[in-house]
C-alpha cells in the first residue's frame, strides 16, 4: 500500500494543507469509515444520497490520520488534519496515478464485455509463476475502485493485473491513462451497456479506448472472433510499436484451444500450434478455453516459458459465481453463473451446460439481463429460442424481462416444462418439486437479479 508523508501525498495531488504536520505518515486510504484502518488517508466520496465529508470527523476518531476535503463543503473540521482539493474523486485518481508513476511495476489492464474477470484471473495465475502480483479483487475497476486497487500495491509489485471496467464512453480511458499498462487484452464484445452507448459498435469503440494509455511498444491481445474490433482498430488512437495477438475459436486466431474437452475439475485443451503443450483450467466451459488464450499472450509477453504457463493456468482460483460448480445436500448438482449474464455469456453457458454428459436431467435457470437498451425484449426471446427440448429438460425463468424467455422457450416444449416466476422463493420450492439427486441445474442472470440467493436455497434444499 502506498506509504507517504502528508506533506507528499498534499504535493501528489496539489492540495492545500491544512491541521496537519507535513511529517504525518500516510498508511493506504479508505474511503469507507467500516474499513479504516490506523494511518490511513480518508476519501470522502460524494454519492447521490451521501456525501462522504459528513463522516471525515467519524474516520478520524477510527484511526485515519488525514483526509482529502473537497472546497466547495466549506471549512475541514478543526484537528482534522487534511489536504483541500478542487474535487475529492479526481484527487484520489491523480494520487494513484503519480503513485503509479513512482513506482518500477509493470501493468496489465484487462477489460470486455464479459469474461474480464475470470480472464484476470488467469493471467494473474500465470504471472504469479515467476513475479510478485497485484490483481483487481473484487469489483473495483472503476473510477473509484482501480485507483483504489493501485494505491494497495505494494512497492515490491513487479506486474499487477487490473480489471477495467465501464459503462459509457470515456470511463476506459481515464482508468488506462492512470493505470499506463504495458499490455492490455479485450475478452470480447457483448450487449451489455447498449443503453448507453447504443450500438455493438459503440461498445466496441469503448472498450478499444484501453489502448490510449497503452505504453509504447505495449501488447494487445483481443478476441479476433469479433469482427468490430479488427474494423475499429486501424481507427482508434494506439501506441507506436504496439504488437497484437488475436485469440479466439475462429481458425484465423494467432492463439487457439483445440482438442477441448470437460471433465469433472475444469476444462483441458491444446494450443494450436505445432507440438503445442497440453492445458488445463479448473473452469468448465469453451468459452474460459478461449479466454485462456490471453493468459498465453501476456504470460509469453513478460518472459514465461509456456510449462510455466501451464503450471499457472492450472493453479488458478477462480471469483466465485462464474460457472462454478455445487454439489446440493441431496446430491443436486448447480451450475453457479449468477454474477452476471447478457446474451452472449448466457448462450455459452447454455452451451456449456449441453456438452455436459452423466447427468439424468438438465434444468435451466434464468433470470433478466439488465442494461441491453431498446432491444432488451428481443434479446430475451432470442435466448427462449435457443432454448431446445432435445437439450434441456425444465426452463424455470425469473423477472420482468425472463417472461419473454419463458414466453419464447414455450412454444417448443411440453406444457409445464418452461416456468415463469415473479418470487424466488415460488421458483426454488417448484425447482426442487421436479428435481432429483442425479440432475443438473444451471442459474445464470445479471447481477441485479440476485440469483446466488435461489442458488443458495437449491443447495441446501431435501429432494
Amino acid at each position: 500500500m502506498i506509504i507517504r508523508t502528508f506533506g507528499e501525498v498534499a504535493a501528489m495531488v496539489s492540495g492545500t494543507p491544512r491541521h496537519g504536520d507535513d511529517s504525518i505518515v500516510v498508511r493506504g486510504v479508505s474511503k469507507d469509515t467500516r474499513t479504516i484502518r490506523s494511518g490511513n488517508l480518508y476519501i470522502p466520496i460524494i454519492g447521490e444520497r451521501f456525501d462522504g465529508h459528513d463522516y471525515a470527523k467519524e474516520a478520524f476518531r477510527l484511526g485515519a490520520c488525514a483526509t482529502l476535503w473537497q472546497k466547495d463543503r466549506g471549512e475541514p473540521p478543526e484537528g482534522v488534519p487534511a489536504i483541500v482539493v478542487d474535487d475529492a474523486l479526481a484527487a484520489l485518481q491523480t494520487l494513484a496515478a503519480r503513485y503509479r508513476e513512482q513506482l518500477p511495476v509493470r501493468m496489465v489492464g484487462v477489460t470486455g464485455s464479459n469474461g474480464k474477470t475470470t480472464t484476470k484471473d488467469m493471467i494473474a495465475a500465470v504471472l504469479a509463476v515467476k513475479y510478485n502480483v497485484h490483481k483487481t479483487e473484487g469489483n473495483l475497476n472503476g473510477d473509484i475502485g482501480l485507483p483504489l486497487m493501485i494505491l494497495q500495491m505494494d512497492e515490491r509489485t513487479e506486474l499487477a493485473v487490473l480489471e477495467m471496467g465501464m459503462r459509457g464512453f470515456g470511463e476506459i480511458e481515464l482508468l488506462t491513462l492512470i493505470a499506463r499498462p504495458e499490455a492490455a487484452v479485450i475478452t470480447m464484445i457483448g450487449e451489455a451497456h447498449m443503453e448507453r452507448l447504443g450500438s455493438r459498435e459503440g461498445i466496441a469503440r469503448a472498450k478499444l479506448e484501453i489502448l490510449s494509455g497503452l505504453k509504447d511498444g505495449g501488447l494487445f491481445a483481443y478476441n479476433g472472433d469479433e469482427p468490430l474490433l479488427s474494423e475499429l482498430l486501424p481507427q482508434v488512437r494506439k501506441p507506436a510499436h504496439m504488437t497484437s495477438v488475436r485469440f479466439g475459436a475462429g481458425p484465423d486466431n494467432e492463439l487457439r484451444p483445440e482438442r477441448v474437452s470437460m471433465e469433472d475439475d475444469g476444462a483441458r485443451f491444446t494450443l494450436n500450434e505445432e507440438n503445442g503443450i497440453e492445458l488445463s483450467i479448473p473452469l468448465l466451459g469453451r468459452h474460459n478455453a478461449v479466454n485462456a488464450m490471453a493468459a498465453v499472450a501476456i504470460g509469453r509477453h513478460f518472459g514465461l516459458a509456456d510449462e510455466e504457463i501451464a503450471a499457472g493456468l492450472r493453479s488458478m482460483k477462480p471469483t466465485g459465481m462464474r460457472i462454478e460448480r455445487m454439489r446440493g445436500v441431496s446430491g443436486l448438482t448447480v451450475l453457479n453463473d449468477a454474477y452476471n449474464a447478457s446474451p452472449a455469456s448466457t448462450l455459452a453457458s447454455l452451451e456449456l451446460l449441453r456438452e455436459l454428459t452423466g447427468y439424468r436431467r438438465k434444468i435451466v435457470v434464468l433470470g433478466d439481463m439488465l442494461e441491453l437498451g431498446d432491444e432488451k425484449e428481443r434479446f430475451h426471446r432470442d435466448i427462449g429460442s435457443a432454448l431446445l427440448p432435445d437439450r434441456f429438460d425444465y426452463v424455470f425463468a425469473y423477472g420482468p424481462l425472463s417472461k419473454h424467455i419463458a414466453e419464447s422457450a414455450a412454444q417448443a416444449f411440453p406444457q409445464g416444462r418452461v416456468r415463469w416466476y415473479d418470487n424466488k422463493e415460488d421458483m426454488v420450492r417448484d425447482i426442487a418439486s421436479v428435481a432429483a439427486p442425479q440432475d443438473i441445474v444451471l442459474v445464470k442472470g445479471s447481477r441485479g437479479m440476485r440469483l446466488e440467493e435461489a442458488v443458495q436455497r437449491l443447495v441446501a434444499v431435501q429432494l
